[in-house]
C-alpha cells in the first residue's frame, strides 16, 4: 500500500499515486463530478478520442486468428482501421489500414489470408511487412517509384493472454506495464492457450461508458441481477476492492452464496454434488462448502480432465476475479469450467449515445471431454465464429441482457434536467475514479 507509482503528464507535470488503493471508499478520490453530458455530448465524444482513445491499448484481435504468414485481422475503432498481419518471422506487426497512394480503405476484410494487399482503386499492392511492391505505370512517377520506399504507417504492437494489441500513440508505457498488475494476477490461467468459443457483438442504444461503470460497482447486482447470489456473496461486505494507479481496477468476489439464497439453492447443491460434496454436510455454512470445494477440487479436477486446476491457487478454485481494463475491457477469471469471460464496449463512430458491445467467452481444455458447456450449450474445441446480434431480439447471454436492458433506460435519463452528479456509496468508488481517470487523459495529464 506504501509503494507509489510517478504519473507523468504530457504538459510536463507529474503526480504519485499509491500503485494499490482501496476500491471500497472514496478518500484518495478528487470527486470530479459526473455529468449527463458525458454520455450525449459529440465535444466530449471527440475530446475522449483525441486525448483518450489515440493513447491506450486496443485490443484488435486474438493469435489463433494468425496461424500462418499473411494472415491478418482487421480492427475498426471511430473512423480508423488497424490491420495487423502475422509475418514470415512469426511476428506480428499493425499497420493503418488506409492505401499511402490516395487514402483508399486498403483491406475491407475483417480477416484473412494473403500474401500481398491491392488496393481497389489503383492497384497498388503492398506486401504483408507493409512496404509497396507494385504499382501500375511505375515510369510514370516524376520524382522516383514508390515502390520499395514507400510504406503503410506502423503502430506499435504487442500480444498478451492470447490477444493481440496495438497503441496509435509511439511514446505510450509498454503494454505489459499498462496491463500491470493483471498479467501478474492472470500468471496461472494461461490465457493463450485457451479458446475463445463464444464471441457476440451488439450495437445497442447507449454510450459505451455504460459497461465502465456498471463492472466496475456491484451495488447493482441484487436488483438487476437476482439470480447472481446462488453463486456467489452478493453483499459488499464479503467483496474486496482495489484500484491502481493506471486506472485498471478489481473486485474479488467469494465463491459462495450467503443470506437468502443458502437454503433451497439448486444451482450450489448441484455444484456440490458435482465434486463429491453432500449438501447436507453444510448447511447453514456456506462458507465451509467453499472451502471444502477447494480441496475436492484439488483432488479430482486432474483426473477428471481439468489439468489447468493444478497451478491455480485455492481461491482461484472458486472464486471470481474480475477486473476493469481502463478504459473498456472487463476480464473476469470465474471457477466454472476454469472459464474467463471478457467484454469490450467500444464508441460508435458518430453517435455518443450508441456502441458496440463484445462478448468472449475464453476456456482452457478440458483432456477427457472435446465438448464444453457455454451461455449457448455446447461448443466444440474450436475458435468460435463472431455472431452479430440484435439488441431487443437476440439474446446476448444471462445477465448481459439485463445489464444491457438497464443501460438503455439510463442512457435516456442521463439526457435529464434532473439529473446533475452521481451520488455514490462508498462500494461504487471506482466508477468515480474510472471518470477522473479518464478526465487525466483528457487533459494531457496521462
Amino acid at each position: 500500500m506504501n509503494e507509489k507509482v510517478k504519473i507523468l503528464g504530457r504538459d510536463g507535470s507529474q503526480w504519485f499515486e499509491p500503485a494499490v488503493m482501496d476500491g471500497g471508499t472514496s478518500e484518495r478520490l478528487r470527486g470530479d463530478p459526473i455529468t449527463g453530458d458525458r454520455y450525449w455530448s459529440k465535444e466530449f465524444m471527440q475530446a475522449e478520442w483525441d486525448g483518450m482513445w489515440t493513447r491506450i491499448w486496443h485490443i484488435g484481435g486474438r493469435e489463433a486468428d494468425l496461424e500462418e504468414p499473411g494472415d491478418f485481422v482487421v480492427h475498426n475503432i471511430g473512423h480508423e482501421s488497424v490491420l495487423m498481419v502475422r509475418q514470415k518471422d512469426s511476428s506480428i506487426r499493425a499497420f493503418y489500414n488506409v492505401c499511402p497512394h490516395r487514402g483508399n480503405r486498403l483491406v475491407w476484410e475483417e480477416a484473412g489470408g494473403m500474401d500481398r494487399f491491392s488496393c481497389a482503386y489503383h492497384g497498388w499492392e503492398v506486401g504483408i511487412d507493409g512496404v509497396v511492391g507494385y504499382v501500375p505505370d511505375e515510369e510514370n512517377f516524376a520524382a522516383e517509384s514508390p515502390c520499395g520506399k514507400v510504406a503503410l504507417v506502423e503502430l506499435r504492437c504487442d500480444t498478451w493472454g492470447g490477444f493481440i494489441w496495438y497503441n496509435m500513440d509511439s511514446e505510450a508505457k509498454p503494454l505489459n506495464e499498462f496491463l500491470q498488475p493483471i498479467p501478474d494476477h492472470f500468471k496461472n490461467r494461461e490465457l493463450d492457450k485457451m479458446k475463445r468459443l463464444v464471441w457476440r457483438k451488439v450495437t445497442v442504444d447507449c454510450n459505451w461508458k455504460f459497461a465502465s461503470d456498471n463492472f466496475n460497482e456491484s451495488y447493482h447486482v441484487r436488483i438487476v441481477h437476482p439470480g447472481m447470489g446462488s453463486y456467489v456473496v452478493e453483499d459488499y461486505s464479503g467483496h474486496t476492492f482495489e484500484m491502481y494507479a493506471n486506472g485498471h481496477n478489481r473486485a474479488l468476489e467469494l465463491g459462495h452464496p450467503c443470506g437468502k439464497y443458502i437454503e433451497n439453492n439448486e444451482l450450489w447443491d448441484n455444484t456440490l454434488r458435482f465434486w463429491d460434496l453432500d449438501p447436507a454436510d453444510f448447511e447453514g455454512n456456506p462458507a465451509g462448502a467453499r472451502l471444502a470445494l477447494q480441496k475436492q477440487k484439488r483432488k479430482l479436477g486432474p483426473q477428471r480432465g481439468y489439468e489447468y486446476m493444478n497451478k491455480l491457487e485455492d481461491d482461484e478454485l472458486t472464486d471470481f476475479y474480475h477486473y476493469t481494463i481502463f478504459p473498456n475491457v472487463t476480464i473476469t477469471g470465474t471457477p466454472n469450467d476454469g472459464a474467463i469471460h471478457v467484454f469490450r464496449t467500444e464508441p460508435h463512430p458518430n453517435d455518443p449515445e450508441k456502441c458496440t458491445f463484445e462478448y468472449w467467452g475464453l476456456y482452457p481444455r478440458n483432456t477427457q471431454k472435446d465438448l464444453y458447456p457455454t451461455v449457448s450449450g455446447e461448443r466444440r474445441w474450436e475458435e468460435a465464429e463472431q455472431e452479430t446480434l440484435t439488441y431487443g431480439v437476440d439474446e446476448v447471454g444471462d445477465f448481459i441482457d439485463e445489464d444491457l436492458s438497464v443501460a438503455v433506460n439510463q442512457q435516456k435519463g442521463l439526457r435529464s434536467r434532473g439529473y446533475r452528479d452521481a451520488i455514490l456509496s462508498e462500494q461504487e468508488a471506482r466508477v468515480r475514479r474510472f471518470h477522473e481517470v479518464l478526465n487525466d487523459y483528457i487533459a494531457g495529464r496521462r
